[in-house]
């Protein structure tokens, strides 16, 4: 897995839109920040965008820290490379936090920013048309519950995933030994992260919350799966691409060797890798 060759054409890797060809074209990025209601209190969505660009493709994305921590501010160096990369419309998602709003707080508020999108993208240059989920650690597992929670209520309709180091295993079965991977995450910490977001042993096997024990796999969107070598979780994370290509979903997994767990959320070849897959994914679905 470690030896990989990308299956989609090459992307820019210029460090950011302002100075590369969106400058040349007179576009600069703008963010702006939204308060929309969430599931347990508000919540704000920030918005990354060139301007003068229309019928963007939309990516709602969800930063890490283990459903416990972490903010919009975390998720600033994705969003904006998938902003200026893609390009697109990118929601980051400022989800409440556990233990003050356990699950299903968090996927709830995924779900409400999602139809927030469905109505209100255009409005900033968006196309509700095409939408793509993306998250790291906690934010992986978020953006796959999205996916979830979209097919099975059947009000959202996403083309894509791209989970990068997904929490997906409540019950920590699965884990890599940490001291052989060097990892920089470990099993105690990630447990203490799970009694937070399900203080209740039932939710635990909530398939939107431990996705790796799901027998319901079909429909879901076409994911990639990116992870770490130096990260208790890739074996889960890797386990779980099995499950979706078993279960006949469009799968791509990759791992990145000498990469940390906290690193990867920022690895400028997975964040490429990730834009080729989306624009794959997009360009597809404006074919049928």
């Amino acid at each position: 897995m470690d030896a990989f060759k990308s299956p989609y054409p090459p992307v820019s890797t210029g460090d950011c839109a302002e100075d590369t060809g969106a400058q040349a074209n007179g576009a600069t990025l703008e963010v702006t920040d939204v308060q929309i209601g969430g599931y347990a209190q508000p919540i704000t969505l920030r918005l990354y965008r060139l301007t003068k660009k229309t019928g963007l493709p939309v990516l709602l994305y969800f930063h890490g820290g283990g459903f416990t921590k972490g903010s919009i501010e975390y998720a600033d160096f994705a969003a904006r490379y998938f902003a200026e990369h893609l390009p697109a419309l990118v929601v980051s998602v400022g989800y409440s936090l556990a233990p003050r709003f356990p699950f299903p707080a968090a996927p709830e508020d995924a779900h409400r920013a999602a139809l927030w999108v469905q109505t209100r993208a255009r409005a900033f240059g968006g196309n509700s048309r095409k939408i793509g989920v993306a998250g790291h650690d906690a934010g992986g597992q978020l953006a796959n519950c999205l996916a979830f929670i979209g097919r099975d209520r059947g009000d959202v309709q996403i083309s894509a995933q791209a989970l990068f180091g997904p929490m997906l295993d409540p019950s920590l079965t699965r884990l890599g030994d940490e001291r052989r991977l060097g990892s920089d995450i470990t099993a105690r910490e990630c447990a203490a992260c799970y009694r937070a977001y399900l203080p209740q042993a039932s939710q635990r096997m909530h398939p939107y919350a431990a996705p790796l024990e799901s027998s319901r796999l079909a429909g879901l969107p076409a994911t990639l799966i990116a992870t770490a070598q130096n990260d208790v979780l890739h074996v889960e994370a890797e386990k779980y691409a099995s499950n979706l290509i078993d279960a006949g979903v469009h799968t791509q997994v990759v791992r990145y060797p000498s990469v940390s767990h906290a690193a990867l959320a920022d690895h400028p070849p997975a964040l490429q890798e990730a834009v080729r897959f989306f624009q794959w994914r997009f360009d597809a679905r404006a074919h049928r």
